[in-house]
């Protein structure tokens, strides 16, 4: 991986004004004030436009660009007739070719070049791949921090959040993409799990289309809306049914946990199958450390399953957050009408807090509108505008009261 220069290094040119950044370990506490201001030397941009380059961050690893390896060389060339200004050209080692966010980190950099303060400088970005031997050792280096599940190693402050139903049909997954999109809206590094092997919706409730990017056996998660995603479906595709044993889903979790590159989310989302079966036992065992949302609609047949889900908590190390009732309500003409009853929710949230021993909150009813099936079933999460910002809507400010007080709501 490549580490900040010193001065003295960064300073040493190949060919007409390029810096080749050396290979290391990387320095993160260099003191930046060493590194010389633009004084119109070529050199002194090359050290100031690196180290603005380590400030641009892989979407998909969720490190340093530079730390990578991925800034080859840097080159700064005085213009022909404009004083002041010079023509910098970054040539940018990807992790593969036609890598899918390829433009975002394109983008962020000519950001970081034309931004530069004390001169005009004028961005040329050259893109190409990581050399085969160059692509393995920093897989190998990625793996060897990675070698099991990080969500449970010592120290990892990720908040997860297994959601949770009875049964099928309750809106589970919506509530998940929702609540993951506005997560991730609201600053939070956000990840979720399609851990509904069998009835994988996640997808299609963000508009994946793509298969995740293979690095030498290591995968990327999908970024769609801001959410890092992993999903069976995005493997199988949506036509295809899957018919696994309990042994290999679990294994299936274990993959997806400890074979795909996370970073450090601040939180990780688990859309888990309605009931409590073998995917059940399955997070227990490899997430002791997760927090059950239960998610209901108002009517008894649901809202009585629902109980059972969260009843697992008697028999493994997990703790219920809350409940969530789903199609409370439908809006018309000003009058809420509940179509599936009443009171399913607020049933669940006192059923297991006597059964537990601990408060159980009722978190979010939320309402039942076909313009919000609508927007989810585009591939936007109804949370979002078009341009993925948090939409000005009552139905976004449920999902934001409901992510904070998750996450004000500490274990």
């Amino acid at each position: 991986m490549a580490h900040t220069p010193t001065s003295q290094q960064a300073a040493t040119t190949t060919g007409a004004g390029s810096t080749q950044p050396n290979t290391g370990t990387t320095n993160h506490n260099m003191d930046t004030t060493t590194v010389p201001a633009a004084d119109g030397q070529p050199n002194a941009i090359e050290i100031a436009i690196y180290h603005r380059l380590s400030k641009v961050i892989d979407p998909e690893l969720g490190r340093s660009i530079t730390d990578l390896g991925m800034i080859a060389a840097i080159e700064a060339t005085p213009h022909n007739t404009l004083p002041l200004t010079f023509d910098v050209t970054v040539h940018v080692e990807l992790t593969v070719a036609g890598c899918p966010l390829s433009k975002t980190i394109t983008n962020q950099i000519n950001g970081a070049v034309a931004s530069y303060p004390d001169a005009t400088l004028i961005p040329h970005i050259e893109v190409s791949a990581m050399s085969q031997d160059k692509l393995a050792n920093l897989v190998a280096q990625l793996k060897a921090e990675r070698r099991q599940n990080p969500f449970t190693k010592p120290g990892v402050h990720t908040r997860i959040f297994a959601i949770a139903s009875g049964k099928g049909g309750v809106g589970k997954s919506s509530v998940t993409a929702n609540l993951a999109a506005t997560f991730a809206a609201l600053g939070y590094d956000t990840a979720a799990i399609d851990a509904d092997i069998y009835g994988f919706s996640l997808p299609r409730l963000f508009g994946v289309h793509t298969q995740p990017t293979n690095l030498n056996g290591m995968l990327m998660p999908v970024v769609s809306w801001g959410v890092k995603l992993m999903s069976i479906g995005m493997f199988a595709g949506s036509e295809r049914a899957i018919l696994w044993r309990g042994p290999r889903l679990q294994r299936s979790l274990e993959q997806f946990l400890s074979d795909v590159w996370w970073g450090s989310p601040d939180v990780l989302l688990l859309d888990m199958a309605p009931g409590t079966g073998d995917m059940a036992i399955s997070v227990a065992q490899t997430l002791p450390n997760a927090e059950l949302v239960v998610v209901t609609t108002p009517q008894p047949s649901a809202s009585e399953i629902a109980v059972r889900s969260g009843l697992v908590a008697l028999q493994v190390p997990m703790t219920v957050r809350g409940v969530v009732e789903n199609m409370s309500y439908f809006e018309h003409n000003g009058e809420r009408l509940e179509i599936f009853g009443h009171g399913g929710g607020q049933r669940v949230s006192e059923q297991l807090t006597h059964a537990l021993g601990y408060d159980v909150p009722l978190l979010a009813e939320l309402p039942l509108e076909p313009q919000i099936r609508e927007i989810d079933d585009s591939g936007r999460p109804a949370v979002l505008t078009p341009s993925g910002e948090l939409a000005g809507t009552p139905f976004a400010a449920q999902f934001t009261k409901l992510a904070q007080s998750l996450m004000d709501n500490a274990k």
